[in-house]
């Protein structure tokens, strides 16, 4: 069974959310939607993956259409990757996959933009994919779909490095990765001193720790010299951020006509949120609530609004708070969509100047070397749900491949594998540390 197979070769989610996918092969649906849109600026991973294994990025898909009993295959991949569609065309034509040809803006990878744009159903607030009889994955996440059907465990990560190094590039890498090393295979960063962010500038993590590691859900490395506009509006505290907001924000409302899921007919309005900040115990959770359906994209705090305030912050906070209050905010309204939707898209090259960094985008061409890790450190939950238990103890050999913490049968999670031959020599209650 595809599904069984999927849980125990350890196939997530690979592009960031980490879902186990064994779950959507479970489910019964009418559409499988590959997502190659790959949005977020100045990585280019998706796209160096559908060029180089087009024949088994549809395979994969090909068993997610029958485990799942879809009558449709549908491929989001953006119209100006010419390349890539070169490549996936005429494998995807052969399985009876359409192809979706998306634009160049900001998010079209969101999976609930990508369901309306490949089928023109709206997911009910606050659903998935699947109530509309759709489910989704990442390109990569179908290369290891096809991979586990081989049974070929996730050891690897396909990701980009690239900003401020000297040589931009996508690769494999074996998960447990130091990020100095992926660094350095991207020729070394260019300042001298640097911050990474990881997965991306929109929704992606900021780091200074180069000892932090590669998983099944990193997309890639952006590194920024430590001093650019970016790194330093992440890293302020969120006390500091809420305060700015509580005393600078105008009510403009640019932060909700902005917002992608506001187009789309969602009840998410940043405005109202950032009110809440100037609130104490009158009325902040009422004006809180339009922030739940906030899919945190970063659009309204990096390019919207007008005083560089930080509108998706509090709307990270005001659901935060909601479910801490076991407060459920539920829409009455219909969804529908916005008649403005279509002319309120944001070119990604327009993003990109506005965060500064249009002069760093650049190819990142596939090479074929790999890093070679002296020491791996794996971490045990690498997905949504519950932990892998860790099933190794120091001083054991492993192989790659092998299983070095499982999953309960009845937990959500996928099982986590060795990603090189050696000698496991720490487990700690996180992870599981080998060296080669």
């Amino acid at each position: 069974m595809v599904a069984e197979k999927l849980k125990a070769m350890g196939v997530v989610g690979a592009g960031g959310a980490g879902f186990p996918t064994y779950v959507k092969a479970q489910s019964q649906v009418e559409y499988v939607l590959a997502n190659g849109a790959e949005c977020e600026p100045l990585l280019h991973k998706d796209l160096e993956i559908m060029k180089r294994y087009p024949a088994e990025i549809v395979a994969g898909m090909k068993l997610m259409m029958e485990a799942t009993g879809a009558r449709h295959g549908k491929f989001g991949i953006k119209t100006k990757n010419k390349d890539a569609v070169a490549a996936i065309e005429p494998h995807a034509k052969k399985a009876g996959i359409e192809l979706c040809l998306l634009g160049d803006f900001y998010p079209s990878g969101d999976e609930y933009e990508l369901v309306y744009s490949a089928t023109g159903r709206l997911i009910p607030a606050a659903g998935i994919p699947l109530n509309v009889g759709c489910v989704v994955n990442n390109v990569e996440t179908l290369y290891n779909v096809q991979r586990a059907a081989e049974g070929e465990p996730v050891t690897r990560k396909f990701l980009t490095v690239c900003g401020a190094v000297r040589k931009p590039v996508s690769f494999w890498a074996p998960i447990g990765t130091p990020f100095r090393d992926l660094i350095a295979m991207a020729g070394g960063a260019t300042p001298d001193q640097i911050a990474v962010f990881v997965s991306g500038l929109m929704m992606g993590t900021l780091s200074f720790d180069l000892d932090e590691v590669v998983t099944k859900t990193t997309c890639g490395l952006i590194v920024l010299p430590k001093d650019h506009m970016l790194v330093e509006r992440r890293s302020r505290p969120i006390a500091v951020k809420h305060h700015i907001g509580k005393s600078a924000c105008d009510q403009c409302s640019y932060c909700t006509e902005f917002c992608p899921r506001y187009l789309l007919g969602y009840d998410v309005q940043p405005h109202k949120v950032m009110r809440s900040l100037g609130f104490t115990l009158t009325g902040a959770n009422n004006w809180n609530q339009w922030g739940e359906l906030c899919c945190s994209c970063g659009l309204c705090t990096l390019y919207a609004c007008p005083e560089d305030l930080f509108p998706k912050e509090a709307c990270d906070q005001a659901k935060t708070d909601l479910r801490a209050a076991s407060i459920k905010f539920v829409q009455e309204r219909p969804v529908r969509v916005h008649p403005m939707k279509e002319y309120r898209r944001v070119p990604l090259g327009m993003l990109r100047q506005r965060l500064k960094v249009d002069h760093l985008e650049a190819p990142t061409p596939f090479i074929a070397a790999e890093p070679q890790p002296k020491r791996v450190r794996i971490l045990r939950k690498q997905h949504a749900g519950k932990p892998a238990s860790i099933v190794v103890e120091p001083g054991a050999s492993v192989n790659r491949g092998d299983v070095i913490a499982r999953m309960g049968e009845k937990d959500l999670g996928a099982d986590v594998h060795a990603s090189l031959k050696g000698r496991v020599s720490k487990v700690t209650e996180d992870f599981v540390e080998i060296e080669a």
